[in-house]
């Protein structure tokens, strides 16, 4: 894998639209590290209007539905001289399979979670392979990993999109692509406020993720809570899954 760096290099970040999250944290970071371009992405563009103000002629706003293909196209059209992709945009509700289960939350994570990053994978491939410095970021999850029952139908899409990561590293590689897998443990985002557990802020995040993919680290964790879950689940991964279901069992049931 070549070194990776974030100096001067041209970015696309979707998923950039939350005032605590992830992307937007991403998009900060990469401005700090001198990035020569950030197109960051979202649904509705006016939500990017902030960070394209604070960051004039860096940072460029761009309206983006990852389950939406031919505007995908268009914007490919649109943002060709882009060396990273990185895929942020995600949706999670709260369901399980045997109780609370929700198809439609079920079939919304697939299609933003999953599905969203093969529509930008798929778009942006042959656009990588002729930059210099071509990458592919999937921002996942922990519950990619072993499966949160709180949130089961939101895990198992995490884990086709960590499946995802695999087989696209595998096919890109000789065509000289680097792609990582991010996997957060509880960050304080919008997303993520329903969870009561100790949670790390998204700038700290952001700077573990770019620290990683300019080391060259293939999957990278962004907290002390995701280190140390990663840690017990290669040590023992049945364990882990006990763990997560003796938890659940203790959860108020007004949760």
């Amino acid at each position: 894998m070549s070194n990776i760096v974030l100096k001067d290099a041209v970015l696309l970040i979707a998923g950039a639209n939350r005032k605590r999250g992830i992307g937007r944290a991403l998009v900060e970071e990469a401005v700090k590290r001198v990035a020569k371009k950030v197109y960051a992405t979202a649904r509705n563009i006016s939500q990017l209007d902030s960070l394209a103000s604070q960051y004039p002629g860096i940072v460029v706003p761009l309206s983006l539905d990852v389950t939406n293909r031919s505007q995908i196209d268009q914007v490919v059209q649109e943002v060709s001289d882009t060396q990273i992709l990185i895929n942020n945009s995600g949706f999670a509700g709260y369901s399980g399979f045997c109780f609370n289960y929700s198809e439609e939350t079920a079939r919304q994570e697939l299609e933003v979670n999953y599905f969203g990053q093969i529509n930008l994978i798929r778009a942006f491939c042959k656009t990588l392979i002729k930059n210099q410095n071509g990458t592919i970021v999937n921002v996942i999850s922990i519950g990619g990993l072993s499966s949160f029952p709180l949130c089961a139908t939101y895990s198992t899409s995490k884990a086709a999109a960590h499946s995802l990561t695999q087989a696209v590293r595998a096919e890109l590689m000789p065509h000289g692509i680097s792609v990582f897998g991010i996997y957060p443990g509880p960050i304080d985002t919008d997303m993520a406020d329903a969870l009561n557990l100790e949670k790390e802020t998204p700038a700290s995040a952001a700077a573990r993720i770019f620290d990683g993919i300019e080391q060259g680290i293939e999957d990278i964790t962004t907290d002390g809570f995701a280190d140390n879950f990663v840690k017990h689940l290669r040590l023992d991964p049945k364990a882990v899954e006990k763990d997560i279901g003796d938890y659940v069992h203790r959860m108020p049931e007004d949760f």
